[in-house]
């Protein structure tokens, strides 16, 4: 009985250690580590480290997309890019996060994800994906997150502007 609750304690105690470790290393990481690209551009570098990031591109020729979200999460809205005739490949690392990416529907997707302790689905209406064409290769882990392939997002749509409860609309010229 004593050597299963030392065992116990151990487990415990190093659990805790290493997410102390991990939340030093991922301050140390934050201060290193930079996003690069803008939305225009055909290679993507994403990071984000105890913060959420949204972005939409608008590339014309995808090649390269490289996400990592440490201890946050991200969602990447592609439906405004073209793939480059070869394709593109999108790497996602998420540790203790999750990524959303949003895809348009007739995009064939390859997904190469491990989950360790989390989730990854493509959630897309499989009829609709094009049989020929550039193919997103998708590929990296996430470990106790996880990654989502959609193709609709209606909270992204929304250019929704609510007024200031105290103003009143403009009068009208007749």
């Amino acid at each position: 009985m004593r050597s299963v609750r030392t065992l116990l304690g151990l487990a415990l105690g190093l659990s805790i250690l290493g997410a102390v470790i991990s939340a030093i290393a991922a301050l140390v990481a934050r201060s290193h580590l930079a996003s690069r690209g803008g939305e225009g551009d055909d290679e993507l570098d994403i990071v984000t480290i105890y913060d959420g990031l949204t972005i939409r591109s608008t590339a014309t020729a995808l090649r390269r997309v490289s996400v990592l979200c440490w201890y946050g999460g991200g969602t990447i809205d592609l439906r405004d890019a073209a793939l480059d005739p070869g394709g593109a490949t999108i790497t996602l690392r998420a540790l203790f996060g999750g990524i959303r990416l949003v895809v348009p529907a007739a995009w064939p997707v390859e997904r190469s994800v491990t989950a360790i302790f989390g989730g990854v689905g493509d959630v897309r209406d499989p009829s609709l994906v094009a049989p020929v064409g550039p193919t997103l290769r998708v590929r990296g882990w996430a470990a106790f997150g996880g990654v989502a392939i959609l193709s609709d997002a209606p909270d992204l749509d929304t250019d929704v502007v609510e007024a200031a409860p105290d103003l009143q609309p403009a009068a009208t010229l007749s």
